[in-house]
């Protein structure tokens, strides 16, 4: 049986400490204080989907504070991001590729019209149809434009 994603986490977490790795071991360790922090909002034990859900809004908040820095011209503090970055997506499904981006949306984009919408909601039920199959594996933002080309060319 595969290890779950807290697990894994709480042993990477004891590696950094015995390493002395103190950049690794300081991420880990936000990560696992955002998930308690949810588990004990909710009152639930979080199960690997909502892990992977938590990873990807840190490493979402994570794009968006490099690209602030960079502009700021902060380039000590993106650095800092862009390594917190790559230790969070190490926890990340593999990224799909561009042909399979591409296909998904094509398929989806199909069905949902196949489903009869059109419009505004053409854009919600394609990404909603979408975001089910790429979860974790693609940036929803850089899908969301995606679509929207192919909607308006």
């Amino acid at each position: 049986m595969s290890q779950t994603l807290k697990a894994r986490l709480a042993e990477d977490v004891k590696t950094a400490m015995r390493a002395r790795d103190s950049g690794r071991l300081e991420t880990l360790r936000f990560l696992q204080a955002a998930i308690k922090q949810r588990e004990v909002d909710e009152r639930i034990e979080l199960g690997d989907a909502e892990v992977s859900s938590i990873i990807e809004k840190q490493v979402k908040q994570r794009r968006e504070s490099i690209q602030a820095f960079e502009s700021a011209g902060r380039t000590e503090s993106a650095d800092k991001e862009k390594a917190e970055l790559q230790i969070l997506q190490e926890y990340l499904p593999q990224q799909a590729d561009s042909a399979e981006v591409e296909q998904v949306i094509l398929d989806a984009i199909s069905q949902a019209q196949a489903d009869g919408a059109q419009g505004p909601a053409l854009m919600g039920k394609v990404m909603g149809l979408v975001k089910t199959k790429l979860a974790g594996r693609a940036d929803m933002s850089l899908i969301s434009a995606q679509v929207k080309q192919k909607l308006n060319p």
